[in-house]
C-alpha cells in the first residue's frame, strides 16, 4: 500500500490518498483525470490517464504514460514510460498537484479463494471522488484484505458512528454498490445529499454525514451483500435499464460488470436527471457506449437550464420517448430504480404500454412511504393496562415485548420495527425495505402481514424461514396481537 498526501497547489486543498494494487495480475494503480483512475486528480494539466504506480515486493515505482504536460519527481522532470522508484518523502508533481509519498508498505494480494462470504466486515475508505455537485463516490477496501464477492445490483449496510436523535442507538443505512464485482479489490458506494430515510430522522443525518465527515482512512463496519435486484438472478439477452437520480448506482454496477465480462447482452440504458450537471457517471457511461456497439445510452433532463445547451431528450418518460429510445422494449427485461414517485410513474407507464410485467424488476431509493398514523399508546406491563386490554377487545393491533415488559397499540400502517422504536426496544435494522434481513426476529406468538414480498427472508438460511416464525420487522405489520421475545 502507498500512503500519500495530495496537495492541490491551486486551491490549497490537502487530503490523504491510499493506493493499493488492483489485483494479483495487475499490481498497479492508475493516476489521472479520468474517474476510473485509482487516484483522480481533476486539473487542466493532468492527462486522463497520466501515469501509474507499480507495486513490486516492498518497492513502488512511478511511470509517466506519455502525459501531455509531463511529471516531475523531486523537482526533476522524468522520462516517458520509464519506471522511477519512489520512497517516503518523495514528491511527485502532476499538473497543479503535489503528491507527497508518506509511506510504502508491503501489501499481500488476496488469493482468488479468499472472498467475502457475506459476514460483517471492517471496511476502510481509501478514496473519495466528487461525481456531481451533490453526489460523491466513496471507495472501500476490506481489512483484513479480501475480495468483494457480490452480484451486480446488490447493496450493503453500513454502521455509522452517529446516533439516532430519539433512541440514542447507532444508525445503520443501506446503499447500492456502484462498482462491479469484476473489480473485486475495492467496493464503491455513490451517495447523494438527500432528505431523511424515514420520518424520525432529520434531513441528511446519514447521507450528509458521509459527505461532510467520512474521510480517507476512516473505518466503518459493513454487512452484506443483500438483495435480489441484480442481473445474475434475472439474466436476459436484452436489458432495458431505467434510472433517475441516485437510482443509477446499481445500474452502473450491472453495466460495468457486463462490459468487463465482454457479454453480448444488448443494453439500452435510460437515465433521467434534473440538468446535464446532475448526470451521475456521465463520462463512464459514455465510454461504455463508445466501446460497445450493443450498448445504447440515452439521457433525459427534467429541468430547463437556459445557459446550458442540450441536444438530448427532455422531460419525464412517456410512451413516445420509450419507443424512440428502445423500439424493441417488449422483448427486454427491465430493471428500474429511482425515487418512489419515479418508480410508480415508470411502472404505470410500462404497464400502460403493454410491457410484460413478469420481466419488470425495481428497487426504490426513496425510502419507505410516509405512515398514515403513529402508535396510539405505549404501556408498561407493571402499570395500568386497561387501554391495551380495551384495544384487544376491539381487535386492534398490539405488539408485546416480553423481555422489555412493554406493550404498544399500533396504527394500521405501523410495522413491528416502528412499534419497537416507539417503545424504546432496540432492533437492529438496515434497509427498512425488507431486503437485507438485518431486522429479522422470531415471533413468540401471533401473525403478521406484508404489503411487499419479504425478500430478506430469502437471503436467510433454509432453517430461518416463515414456517419457523421468522419475520422482517421493518415491513411486517401485526394482525391482532403479536408477541416478541425482546
Amino acid at each position: 500500500m502507498l500512503k500519500t498526501k495530495v496537495i492541490n497547489t491551486h486551491t490549497i486543498d490537502v487530503y490523504e490518498a491510499h493506493l493499493s494494487p488492483r489485483s494479483s495480475l495487475h499490481a498497479e494503480c492508475l493516476i489521472g483525470r479520468h474517474p476510473n483512475c485509482d487516484l483522480v486528480l481533476d486539473g487542466p494539466a493532468v492527462s486522463r490517464i497520466h501515469g501509474r504506480v507499480l507495486f513490486e515486493a516492498d518497492s513502488c515505482f512511478f511511470v509517466d504514460l506519455g502525459s501531455t504536460d509531463g511529471s516531475r519527481l523531486n523537482n526533476e522532470e522524468i522520462g516517458v514510460n520509464q519506471a522511477y522508484a519512489i520512497a517516503p518523502d518523495d514528491i511527485l508533481r502532476i499538473g497543479d498537484f503535489a503528491v507527497i509519498i508518506e509511506s510504502v508498505k508491503p501489501q499481500p494480494i488476496p488469493s482468488a479463494n479468499h472472498v467475502w462470504d457475506g459476514d460483517s466486515i471492517t471496511a476502510r475508505c481509501v478514496q473519495i471522488n466528487t461525481e456531481t455537485r451533490d453526489v460523491k463516490t466513496f471507495r472501500f477496501v476490506a481489512e483484513p484484505n479480501i475480495l468483494f464477492d457480490f452480484k451486480p445490483g446488490q447493496f450493503v449496510t453500513l454502521s455509522l458512528p452517529i446516533t439516532h436523535p430519539q433512541t440514542g442507538k447507532a444508525v445503520t443505512r443501506s446503499y447500492s454498490i456502484s462498482s462491479s464485482p469484476s473489480r473485486p479489490h475495492t467496493l464503491d458506494i455513490t451517495v447523494k445529499r438527500v432528505g431523511p430515510a424515514n420520518d424520525d430522522l432529520p434531513p441528511g443525518l446519514v447521507s450528509n454525514w458521509l459527505h461532510d465527515h467520512l474521510a480517507v482512512g476512516m473505518i466503518l463496519p459493513m454487512q452484506g451483500p443483500y438483495g435480489d435486484f441484480n442481473c445474475v438472478d434475472h439474466p436476459a439477452q436484452k436489458l432495458l435499464l431505467i434510472s433517475a437520480g441516485s437510482g443509477i448506482t446499481p445500474m452502473m454496477s450491472m453495466a460495468q460488470w457486463l462490459s468487463d465480462h465482454a457479454a453480448d447482452t444488448e443494453i439500452t440504458f435510460v437515465h433521467v436527471a434534473r440538468t446535464a450537471q446532475d448526470i451521475i457517471f456521465r463520462q463512464r457511461l459514455a465510454l461504455l457506449a463508445a466501446q460497445h456497439n450493443h450498448f445504447k445510452l440515452a439521457f433525459s433532463l427534467t429541468k430547463d437550464a437556459p445557459n446550458s445547451p442540450w441536444a438530448g431528450y427532455r422531460g419525464r418518460l412517456n410512451p413516445a420517448m420509450v419507443t424512440s429510445i428502445c423500439p424493441d422494449y417488449m422483448e427486454r427485461t427491465a430493471f428500474v430504480c429511482g425515487p418512489n414517485g419515479f418508480m410508480a410513474g415508470t411502472q404505470s407507464l410500462l404497464e400502460g404500454m403493454g410491457f410484460p410485467m413478469e420481466n419488470y424488476f425495481e428497487e426504490s431509493f426513496g425510502g419507505p412511504a410516509a405512515k398514515a398514523s403513529k402508535p396510539q399508546a405505549v404501556q408498561d406491563k407493571s402499570s395500568d393496562t386497561r387501554a391495551v386490554a380495551a384495544a384487544a377487545v376491539e381487535g386492534e393491533r398490539i405488539v408485546e415485548f416480553v423481555a422489555s415488559g412493554k406493550q404498544i397499540v399500533c396504527g394500521e400502517e405501523e410495522t413491528l420495527l416502528e412499534a419497537a422504536e416507539q417503545a424504546g426496544v432496540d432492533i437492529p435494522s438496515g434497509c427498512r425495505m425488507g431486503s437485507c434481513g438485518v431486522c429479522k426476529q422470531k415471533l413468540a406468538s401471533g401473525n403478521v402481514e406484508y404489503e411487499v414480498e419479504p425478500k430478506g427472508l430469502k437471503e436467510a438460511s433454509p432453517q430461518e424461514n416463515r414456517t419457523e416464525g421468522h419475520v422482517l420487522t421493518c415491513i411486517a405489520k401485526p394482525i391482532g396481537k403479536v408477541v416478541l421475545h425482546l
